[in-house]
């Protein structure tokens, strides 16, 4: 079994030219006849050559890889993000290393050291539920390393930014209810520090007093937005009280999913009953019964702007400086679960 790792300067000294028309050769180099090219490519497939990618790369001081840090893998929202980021930075040449903190800040501060030490090109990172401290950027920041947030953002770092209007979106989705009837809107959503909840916490409180209907702290809940913690909030809780809120408006639809079928098991009507609006637009939203009134969260298309906007400063197309923050457009959908009032 041969152990040795093949050399161009192996490749040389078997076709008796020298390393550097091997190189070129490699390189498709115009310069180097196809014969030549042909002799050298037979001869590197025979003998397994494998290009030295990581050394080439050191000397032009760029690994092509970004790395891409996520609060959690198993979410439809995410997978889509992801897919987005790699279909554009793949077609530009870049790999990525995917990591993700499951929602803890000391995970994510080991990730994003992991990622310093692979001598990532940039970064891109969307915040941990219970991140305060984003000192584990500083590296990055002082050696201009782009780095990119997206959806969960850190406010304090002046760095590019993609997400939504999630005001507006809470507001739409509140508003929506309002118009349908709901005077008693129960709001859960997850950790508040993070701007996407408080954001949307802010558009549903907006929409309430817009409305004439005041705000009250026993509708409002947090927590992780978890099955667990939603059935336990539900079941021990809400069920329990003596007057059931009339709207549900839940941060993602998951959640929503879940808490639509605690409520039928209940012997609850949806929408009659209670009115469920959700957030995301994923697939599940989409075939539970009735069908989930969510907020279009364009996943994929945010990926690409995130991935886009790096690549081009990456290759020196453009300058993330003069780029702070990128809005993508967003929309309520209406589906079964929230309709109490049919269209004329």
């Amino acid at each position: 079994m041969q152990d040795k790792e093949i050399t161009i300067y192996d490749l040389a000294e078997k076709l008796n030219i020298s390393a550097t028309t091997v190189s070129r050769g490699l390189q498709d180099h115009p310069a180097i006849n196809k014969k030549t090219k042909k002799r050298i490519f037979d001869l590197a497939a025979e003998l397994g050559y494998r290009s030295n990618k990581f050394a080439s790369n050191l000397r032009k001081q760029k690994t092509h890889t970004i790395g891409v840090i996520v609060p959690r893998l198993n979410s439809l929202f995410m997978s889509s993000v992801l897919s987005g980021i790699e279909k554009i930075a793949n077609n530009a040449g870049y790999n990525l290393i995917i990591s993700q903190s499951f929602e803890q800040e000391a995970k994510e501060k080991t990730n994003t050291t992991t990622m310093f030490n692979n001598r990532v090109d940039g970064l891109i990172v969307s915040l941990a539920s219970d991140t305060q401290d984003y000192s584990h950027f500083d590296t990055f920041i002082k050696k201009n390393i782009p780095v990119i947030f997206f959806d969960r953002i850190a406010e304090q770092i002046t760095t590019t930014k993609v997400l939504i209007d999630n005001l507006k979106a809470g507001y739409l989705a509140t508003q929506h209810l309002i118009q349908q009837g709901c005077k008693e809107i129960l709001h859960i959503t997850g950790n508040i520090a993070r701007n996407v909840y408080q954001d949307r916490f802010e558009g549903y409180k907006k929409a309430l007093a817009d409305h004439n209907i005041p705000y009250r702290p026993d509708l409002f809940i947090t927590n992780d937005l978890t099955e667990q913690a939603i059935q336990d909030v539900i079941q021990n809780d809400i069920l329990k009280r003596d007057k059931l809120p009339d709207g549900l408006f839940i941060t993602n639809d998951s959640s929503a999913a879940f808490a639509l079928t605690i409520f039928k098991e209940a012997g609850l009507k949806v929408p009659e009953d209670i009115a469920i609006v959700g957030f995301n637009n994923d697939l599940i939203s989409r075939v539970t019964e009735p069908a989930i009134t969510t907020i279009n969260y364009p996943g994929n298309e945010m990926g690409e702007s995130i991935a886009r906007i790096l690549v081009n400063h990456l290759d020196g197309e453009s300058d993330l400086s003069f780029t702070s923050t990128v809005i993508l457009n967003t929309e309520l959908i209406v589906r079964a679960s929230s309709q109490r009032k049919q269209n004329s």
